[in-house]
C-alpha cells in the first residue's frame, strides 16, 4: 500500500479510474499478492493511469497505462491492485516488449495455471488452461502416451485440491517438484494431507518430478496396476523417490 500511496497518490482526481490512490500494485507484484507466484526481494511494481503518478521512486516500479480502466482494478487485503485477467495482460504484454518486467515465460504460465486452480475470473483463452505446472503437463502426456484413463485435473477431494483423480478407482495422484516441496514443513504437511485423503478412503500416489520424466514407463505400469486394482502401490512408489 505504501509503494501505491508513493507512487500513484500524484495522480488521483475525482475522475481518475482508481479513485483516491491513483494507482494499484500491478505486473509480478500483482500476481504474488493474488498468491500466484512466490514473493521475492525486488521493487513493487505499481500501474497508474494516463501519464500521471509521482516521480521515480526508490523500491517502486511505476507503469503508465492509458487503457487503464475501473473495472480493473480490484482490492485485496484492503490494497488496489489490477484483477488477474488485467495482470496477465500486462505481464505478457511486458514479456514481449522485453521491458524489464521480472517475469519469465515460466511464471507467467504458471500465474495462468495458478489462477485456474483459484478459479479467479480470467479472459476465455487463458481460463481454458486447467494445469499448474510443466511437471502436471509432462504427467498428462505421460498418461496419454501410455493409454492410461485420461485423470480429473486440478479437483477437489474433501478439503483438499489435488494434482490428479481417478474417481470410480479412487485413486489421487500428487506431482511434486523439489523447487515447491521442498523443507521439513512442506513435508509433514504433504504426509498429513496423504493420511487425511486414505482416511476418507482413497489411495494416494506421489510422484517425484524425476520419476514422471526420467522414469515414465515404470510411472505408467505402477498407475496401470493400481487402476486396475492388481496390486497395493508400494513403498517406494508413493515415497516420491
Amino acid at each position: 500500500m505504501a509503494a501505491v500511496l508513493a507512487a500513484g497518490r500524484g495522480s488521483a482526481c475525482a475522475d481518475s479510474p482508481l479513485g483516491y490512490w491513483g494507482g494499484a500494485v500491478s505486473h509480478r507484484s500483482a500476481a504474488v499478492l493474488w498468491g500466484l507466484l512466490p514473493d521475492r526481494d525486488g521493487a513493487i511494481h505499481v500501474i497508474v493511469p494516463g501519464v500521471g503518478g509521482r516521480a521515480k521512486r526508490s523500491g517502486v516500479r511505476v507503469h503508465r497505462s492509458r487503457s487503464l480502466e475501473r473495472s480493473q482494478v480490484a482490492l485485496r487485503r484492503g490494497i488496489p491492485l489490477t484483477t488477474p485477467a488485467r495482470t496477465i495482460a500486462d505481464l505478457r504484454l511486458a514479456i514481449s516488449a522485453d521491458s524489464g518486467a521480472a517475469t519469465s515465460h515460466r511464471e507467467l504460465r504458471r500465474v495462468i495455471r495458478q489462477a485456474n486452480v483459484l478459479g479467479l475470473p480470467l479472459e476465455e483463452a487463458d481460463a481454458r488452461d486447467r494445469t499448474r505446472s510443466d511437471l502436471e503437463t509432462a504427467f498428462l502426456l505421460l498418461c496419454r502416451r501410455s493409454r492410461l484413463p485420461r485423470p480429473e485435473v486440478n479437483v477437489r477431494v474433501g478439503p483438499f485440491l489435488v494434482d490428479f483423480l481417478w474417481r470410480e478407482a479412487r485413486l489421487v495422484a500428487e506431482t511434486d517438484s523439489y523447487l515447491y516441496h521442498r523443507g521439513r514443513a512442506a513435508f509433514q504437511d504433504d504426509r498429513a494431507r496423504d493420511l487425511e485423503l486414505m482416511r476418507i478412503g482413497f489411495r494416494v500416489l506421489r510422484l517425484s518430478e524425476r520419476q514422471v520424466v526420467e522414469d515414465p514407463r515404470r510411472v505408467a505400469e505402477t498407475l496401470a496396476a493400481a487402476l486396475s486394482g492388481r496390486r497395493p502401490i508400494g513403498r517406494e512408489a508413493s515415497s516420491g523417490r
